[in-house]
């Protein structure tokens, strides 16, 4: 395996090279129209070892998995050295998963200090990618901060951030997708779609979770056709409670029909990975246990994908 300098992604590249890579990359269609993957976060699995994350993932037959590389995580894109990423990579081929998606944690609106470590954080995540998975990289996910009462009078600075990690992006070849959050200042359907449109970059696309918007009691079909076609990730957990009490549940411990929700991705043309996320409120709790928890999602989602005639994208 040949890992590429930061050096060599920086040279000549250009949008046109981003768009190329995008077509090969695990959000690509695929032959079959009906094909969607199933996966599972890592984020739901920061007490093991990215090794025996990735094993449990694979045994437990999931096709895909995001990992986490903010601070503080297995993963962090600043602390992961050569060889770990060598042996991630070569489990990943070994075990057959997918690498989907990166998570980051990269608030848009901030001082300038904050925002130059966001370009080279974002720009780790970008080599990273290419490295664990060169031939399929991954997208990297990313909220953006802010609270939802701050969106008409930050979202011009957050296009005008977002617009310079685009550049960062397309130097290392590399989507970046970017999530609504119910508490944050991009909290709507058509926030993340108006904010790729104003950046204008190949390399800036959108993710969709539907549980941020049920929290706001929001349509899922009118938050499908208004986000999904923009859209190249996908996150699924459970929610209730409304947007001033927020909580979040495993896929199947709440109300959202999930073979509604695939139906309405593929109707509307989503042919990527739908991965697990289980939120920090379940996975920071004493005695939770990921395992079981990745095993009771999986059991819960798995029927879904038959029952809205989906056939799961094969590894």
């Amino acid at each position: 395996m040949q890992f590429v300098s930061r050096r060599a992604f920086v040279k000549g590249a250009t949008c046109a090279s981003v768009a190329s890579i995008a077509t090969r990359s695990s959000f690509a269609k695929p032959e079959s129209p009906n094909t969607i993957g199933l996966g599972f976060s890592l984020y739901g699995m920061k007490s093991l070892a990215i090794e025996e994350a990735l094993e449990k993932c694979a045994e437990i037959g999931y096709d895909c998995v995001e990992l986490p590389v903010q601070v503080g995580w297995p993963g962090d894109s600043i602390k992961l050295s050569l060889n770990q990423r060598k042996l991630i990579s070569n489990q990943l081929e070994a075990t057959g998963l997918r690498l989907s998606c990166l998570m980051e944690n990269l608030h848009a609106v901030v001082d300038d200090t904050r925002h130059k470590s966001n370009l080279e954080r974002m720009k780790l995540a970008g080599e990273l990618g290419h490295q664990l998975s060169p031939e399929k990289p991954p997208v990297v996910e990313t909220i953006l901060g802010g609270r939802p009462a701050q969106w008409d009078e930050i979202k011009l600075q957050i296009v005008d951030r977002l617009r310079d990690w685009a550049k960062v992006a397309e130097e290392v070849k590399t989507v970046v997708a970017i999530k609504a959050h119910v508490g944050g200042a991009m909290h709507r359907p058509e926030h993340p779609v108006w904010v790729a449109e104003q950046v204008n970059s190949p390399c800036i696309k959108c993710a969709y979770d539907y549980s941020h918007f049920e929290l706001r009691d929001i349509n899922m079909a009118e938050s499908v056709k208004a986000l999904v076609p923009n859209s190249v990730f996908i996150h699924v957990k459970d929610s209730r409670g409304d947007a001033k009490r927020v909580q979040f549940l495993l896929p199947g411990e709440g109300d959202i029909d999930y073979v509604k929700l695939l139906r309405l991705i593929k109707e509307n043309g989503y042919t990527g990975d739908v991965i697990v996320e289980v939120s920090g409120q379940i996975h920071g709790k004493t005695g939770y246990d990921p395992i079981a928890a990745a095993r009771k999602s999986y059991d819960n989602l798995a029927p879904t994908f038959n029952a809205a005639g989906i056939q799961r994208k094969p590894s």
